[in-house]
């Protein structure tokens, strides 16, 4: 008898453990990994000697490095990448080694949010400027003339932000654009959001909010990817979705081959939306949350497969959390509905992909995601957030 009680005492403390005890272990055997990897000579991770480098993928690791409670600032390894970072820092505000300087700068600038010092602010304030003037606009902004090019409300392009300079807009680069300015304290009053909610617009696939021709008649609700797949498709604006077409019932009873919404996409449209403080019971933040509740899983990306899977992820915990719901009710293909804790699920599911040197599994190759370095750096940020 007392064995029994004993088991079911274990059991039940199992079960009814916090997101933050279930994270634990598998963070510090992530933060024990990325330690190992920061390069000895520079203090960045994923240095190349004989290329061009990517600063955004030390911002990665020290973002997640930073959410922990257990580091500051002031830890040698934090100390080092930040003067990595800051060795990329160019002229007119951006970080970048030669290229992507919207990439690059916006998820430099989400790390140098958790710091507290001169250099970490007058960073962030050059950074903040760099981004608006490189988001496509009407109009020329003050002290950004090297990346602002002007388009009219009409346009496309208005509102979105590319991976640089002259570069077509996507939502991936507008997500991080945005992270990065709410993540540093912009107000979501300030005109880079509002230029933002066009080209949000845009890319949700909601016949309600959007105008362009490839949306009419969707009622999907999520997002895609751009306006136009190429500037020379500008004219035309097909639309562009990394995951497709998918046929859809229309409201007649025809089907129309339309582009498909997708995980990482619907995520980052999602919580672009919530940082731009619409009320919660606007039509696309409905629409996008009905999305997510017909189409939640962990075993892949929605409708990308394993590509971009701990992106995605990332994502999901940073779009789930700023919605501030532990759980969802989620749409079963059958038709039945569940209660999911999403943060208890996604530690799950992230700790069965973690390696024995506390690395992540790689599940794809696309978008670098065969990076070691990178993708632990999204499963940390994801754990940190969903482990609050």
């Amino acid at each position: 008898m007392l064995k029994t009680l004993i088991v079911v005492c274990v059991l039940a403390s199992v079960t009814h453990a916090s997101p933050h005890q279930q994270a634990r272990p598998i963070i510090d055997r992530a933060l024990a990994y990325l330690r190992s990897q920061q390069d000895e000579s520079t203090g960045g991770w994923s240095h190349k000697v004989d290329s061009q480098n990517l600063p955004a993928i030390t911002g990665l690791v020290l973002d997640g490095m930073l959410m922990d409670r257990r580091i500051d600032q002031h830890d040698p390894v934090v100390a080092r990448a930040l003067q990595y970072i800051y060795s990329y820092r160019q002229p007119d505000g951006t970080i970048h080694d030669g290229m992507l300087p919207s990439y690059n700068t916006a998820i430099c600038l989400s790390a140098l949010s958790h710091v507290h010092s001169c250099d970490a602010a007058e960073t962030i304030a050059a950074g903040q400027l760099a981004i608006r003037a490189m988001q496509w606009q009407t109009g020329v902004l003050p002290n950004a003339q090297p990346y602002n090019e002007s388009v009219d409300k009409n346009h496309p392009y208005f509102g979105g932000v590319g991976y640089g300079k002259h570069s077509r807009p996507d939502l991936s680069n507008l997500g991080f654009a945005l992270q990065a300015m709410h993540d540093t304290g912009v107000s979501s009053e300030d005109e880079s959001f509002k230029r933002a909610m066009t080209f949000l617009a845009r890319t949700q696939m909601h016949d309600e909010t959007n105008e362009m021709p490839y949306a009419d008649g969707t009622r999907q609700g999520g997002f895609i990817y751009a306006t136009t797949p190429n500037a020379e498709s500008v004219d035309s604006r097909p639309g562009q979705s990394q995951a497709g077409t998918i046929d859809e019932a229309m409201l007649d009873g025809t089907t129309v081959s339309r582009l498909r919404a997708y995980g990482s996409m619907t995520y980052v449209g999602f919580k672009s939306l919530i940082y731009a403080d619409l009320p919660p019971e606007d039509p696309r933040l409905q629409a996008a949350l009905h999305w997510i509740e017909h189409n939640y899983t962990l075993d892949e990306n929605p409708g990308m497969g394993s590509e971009g899977q701990y992106y995605y992820y990332a994502m999901m915990a940073r779009a789930l959390d700023a919605f501030g719901q532990d759980t969802l009710e989620v749409q079963l293909p059958n038709g039945i509905s569940r209660e999911v804790r999403w943060r208890d699920e996604l530690i799950d599911r992230l700790g069965t992909l973690q390696e024995h040197d506390g690395s992540f599994r790689v599940l794809d190759s696309r978008w670098m995601e065969n990076d070691p370095v990178l993708i632990t750096a999204y499963a940390l940020i994801a754990l940190e957030i969903a482990s609050r």
